[in-house]
């Protein structure tokens, strides 16, 4: 654990800073330039034909920063989310190992823990540090010490829980940035509104060209956060539904490879 931190603190640095590069660049080259394209199009063909309904462009909805910033957070809890599903990825490829074998019938003496911990303990480090292997060897060492097999069925509970709790207790960060998107809209909201609201006095004179581009943004911004969130917040469960599979599959694993062969 203590050598997986900083790891996972500098990926989520760099993916943050990538994240912001990537999507400041696409909006700097192809967004922004595109909405003003289209914008002023939109203009002239209003001052043309009063008539002229103009489509509701893409890169108009998102072409503000309230929306940059968004994109910005949605590739980082993706990058973020993905780092872990690939952690989770590489703990279930364990469970393909044979690490008790047993053949048909035999029984596991407290005697013979330390034999059978051997396979374990030929792990990789990064591997003996998986959920699985670190429950076996403390089931095998709970058995060999106190000979009870309702220890080692609550050691095994144990660990299953706490790396439940640990697992959750990771997932912060990606719960602030699901939180935060919204936030980002509102604000967005409140910044058009704003904006409309001081030009009110235009509008009073026949001018509603700034008052509705300045609610554009307000709708748009609030739009797009949520349309962001509803996607973060359905990764973000499938990654939660995954770890917990995970967890209840290593407690199955250690039920029926190991406690139902132990015998005092």
């Amino acid at each position: 654990m203590k050598r997986q931190l900083p790891v996972e603190f500098i990926f989520q640095l760099f993916s943050l800073i990538i994240g912001i590069i990537i999507i400041h660049g696409i909006y700097v080259s192809i967004v922004r330039p595109n909405a003003t394209a289209i914008l002023e199009e939109q203009a002239i063909q209003i001052n043309a034909n009063p008539d002229y309904v103009p489509e509701r462009s893409p890169y108009v909805v998102i072409r503000d920063f309230e929306q940059e910033s968004c994109f910005i957070l949605m590739l980082w809890a993706m990058s973020l989310m993905g780092y872990k599903a690939l952690l989770a990825t590489r703990e279930r490829s364990v469970m393909q190992l044979d690490l008790i074998p047993l053949s048909q019938g035999t029984s596991i003496l407290p005697e013979d823990a330390r034999e059978y911990s051997r396979p374990v303990q030929a792990l990789t480090q990064v591997q003996q540090s998986f959920l699985l292997p670190r429950a076996l060897l403390t089931a095998l060492h709970r058995f060999r010490s106190t000979r009870n097999i309702q220890d080692v069925s609550n050691s095994i509970r144990a660990i299953c829980e706490s790396e439940s709790e640990r697992l959750d207790s990771e997932l912060s960060m990606i719960r602030y940035i699901a939180w935060a998107i919204p936030s980002i809209g509102f604000l967005g909201t409140v910044r058009g509104i704003g904006q409309a609201l001081g030009q009110a006095h235009k509008a009073a004179q026949g001018d509603i060209a700034g008052v509705t581009q300045s609610l554009g943004v307000a709708f748009n911004s609030t739009f797009v956060a949520l349309l962001i969130s509803i996607i973060v917040m359905f990764l973000m469960h499938q990654l939660q539904l995954n770890q917990e599979r995970l967890v209840l599959d290593c407690e199955d694993y250690c039920d029926n490879r190991l406690i139902r062969h132990l015998q005092t």
